[in-house]
């Protein structure tokens, strides 16, 4: 491989860390930008990759599958999907399988920390690069992965909360539906929801159960929450799919006065947003995250680049807020897997 390309490889980690749309748009743009970045990065024999993230059922681990797929095609990279299904004993099954079979590299979401490591340990040793996306397999100074691709999720807790308090006044009565509580995306949330309710003492945190990125237990919940609480002001959700499944709930109860904000800024989230369902949301970029492990393995492979000072191990890939003013711009982006 040439020094230039072996650059672009680089120079794409680098990028990736920036976050936003701008920096998806330079590296995932479309026409001469795409063109550039195959052309550079393409392995030139078909190579062959793992990929898991928390469960399918969940709609960005399922934009994420398309994208991985989509990115896998332009750089000549067959992905085999190993379905966490939201639940860490069956995921952990999945990879366990996954590290029986021989791979040129591999990239997983675990459902939890510290639930992955001794089989993604032992594919390490056996010299296949991991890829970790959107939560911690295990603390980066107790396993050696390739890189690590997240957003900052304090960020996104605190974003969203604070756009939902300022709308509020900084009063009101307020519950956190949290994600599962051993995924540190969903422990960074709740931190960035802390650090600002705690700057309100008008504001009162009702309830912060978690539903583990389950619809059907967020909406027995919110059953609960209504008939106990005959005043909510504003929802703060972990993710998007279980914001909408307490809509759902709270349109059935003639309770849509509730000020609803969301995490992932998916297709669905983006269009209540726009009709006014929810409040906002903030873009987690499935599609950077898991495109980009596309991109880094093959470097990996391809180029025989190893963890160390030239590669960033720890690659944060935020995306904006999302409100009535930019939903239509963000779905775009979105539908070409550019962020």
């Amino acid at each position: 491989m040439t020094d230039s390309s072996n650059t672009s490889r680089r120079d794409f980690l680098s990028v990736a860390s920036v976050g936003g749309a701008a920096a998806a748009l330079g590296v995932f743009g479309i026409s001469p930008a795409m063109a550039a970045g195959v052309a550079a990065g393409r392995s030139e024999k078909p190579l062959k990759a793992a990929f898991s993230n928390a469960g399918l059922q969940a709609t960005w681990c399922a934009q994420g599958k398309s994208a991985a797929e989509y990115w896998g095609k332009l750089f000549n990279v067959e992905v085999t999907w190993f379905d966490g299904q939201l639940d860490a004993v069956k995921q952990r099954a999945a990879i366990d399988n996954m590290a029986s079979q021989k791979w040129d590299f591999v990239a997983i979401q675990a459902f939890g920390i510290g639930t992955l490591t001794q089989p993604v340990q032992k594919m390490i040793d056996a010299g296949i690069p991991v890829i970790d996306m959107d939560t911690l397999i295990a603390p980066l100074d107790k396993i050696n992965v390739h890189a690590f691709l997240a957003p900052d999720n304090e960020f996104m807790g605190a974003s969203v909360t604070q756009a939902l308090v300022t709308k509020l006044g900084g009063k009101g009565n307020v519950i956190m539906t949290q994600g599962a509580l051993g995924h540190t995306g969903a422990q960074g949330r709740a931190k960035g929801f802390e650090a600002v309710v705690k700057q309100y003492p008008g504001i009162k945190v009702l309830d912060t159960q978690p539903a583990d990125w389950d619809v059907t237990k967020t909406a027995r919940l919110w059953e609960t929450y209504l008939t106990k609480y005959p005043q909510i002001d504003a929802a703060f959700f972990h993710n998007d799919d279980m914001a909408l499944a307490a809509y759902n709930v709270m349109k059935a109860h003639n309770r849509t006065s509730i000020l609803i904000g969301g995490v992932d800024a998916m297709p669905p989230a983006i269009n209540a947003v726009a009709e006014g369902r929810m409040f906002a949301t903030v873009r987690n970029p499935s599609c950077r995250i898991h495109g980009g492990a596309i991109i880094a393995g093959v470097a990996a492979v391809t180029a025989g680049e190893k963890t160390g000072p030239g590669i960033p191990k720890n690659i944060v890939t935020d995306g904006p807020v999302v409100t009535k003013e930019n939903a239509a711009g963000m779905l775009w982006m979105e539908d070409h897997f550019l962020i």
